[in-house]
């Protein structure tokens, strides 16, 4: 069976963990080895299952633990090629690090796992796309400004989707943050609001989704509570009810959620 959990999800970390019963894969390693390792032995994942670890791009907060993690456990890391060019450059990979380029599906642990662009600023960002053997699909897709067609086409279909939902526009508005932060997160290449994530879901669920978790919530300019809010009003918009037409959760910054298995 699918195996699907959100370890860490916010702006200050990120790793999500993909599994069947030959192994497992992380995607990103935004804190450090330790509370990673934490994070695993609390739902009893052994680290040594862990096949490869696919990264979505060389921000600090889905890269922080990388380089250590790397040199306790040496397995491949898959990323695109700009962003294995920029972990060269910030000297991120410890040597003799496999790369591997994520432009085409990958075969890991009985998973095919696919790279999609993402439009973020970074060097060149992707999500992923993961069949398992009896079929079932989980995509991960956060740090996107905008759902473009690509990212559309990526998420169509899915049985799961981990879907980016950062910020509330007013609260981000009204907050703290300098100015250009503030316009850089509103960006098109920046991060996704509430609003546009809720205006995606209908349209996912009629593809066939019927798992959504929220993911990567600023900890300053969103809550738990209004991300699923808002995300449960666009589907009652469109008569769907939870429980019942669809599972909605949240993913926590350091997430206490149990494998998920679909």
């Amino acid at each position: 069976m699918a195996r699907y959990c959100p370890l860490f999800s916010s702006s200050s970390g990120n790793s999500t963990y993909l599994a069947t019963a030959s192994g497992g894969v992380l995607v990103d390693v935004g804190v450090s080895s330790k509370r990673l390792h934490h994070a695993l032995a609390e739902r009893q994942i052994d680290a040594d299952s862990i096949r490869a670890i696919f990264l979505t791009h060389e921000h600090t907060d889905h890269v922080s633990g990388l380089r250590v993690f790397l040199k306790q456990h040496p397995v491949p890391v898959y990323a695109t090629r700009g962003t294995l060019e920029a972990l060269a450059q910030k000297e991120l990979l410890p040597a003799g690090t496999q790369t591997v380029v994520a432009d085409s599906p990958h075969a890991i642990a009985g998973m095919e796992i696919t790279a999609f662009a993402t439009p973020h600023d970074s060097t060149e960002s992707c999500g992923y796309r993961v069949t398992f053997p009896d079929e079932r699909v989980a995509v991960i897709a956060t740090d996107i400004g905008c759902v473009t067609d690509t990212v559309q086409t990526a998420l169509k279909g899915a049985d799961l989707v981990h879907i980016e939902s950062n910020h509330d526009v007013r609260m981000l508005e009204c907050g703290p943050y300098p100015y250009s932060l503030k316009q850089r997160i509103l960006a098109d290449t920046g991060h996704l609001s509430n609003d546009r994530c809720d205006a995606l879901l209908p349209t996912l669920l009629a593809s066939g989704t019927t798992r959504f978790v929220l993911a990567h919530l600023s900890r300053d300019n969103n809550t738990p509570l209004l991300a699923h809010a808002g995300a449960k009003a666009a589907f009652e918009a469109i008569g769907a009810r939870e429980h019942s037409d669809y599972l909605l959760a949240v993913a926590e910054p350091e997430s206490t959620m149990p494998i998920v298995w679909f």
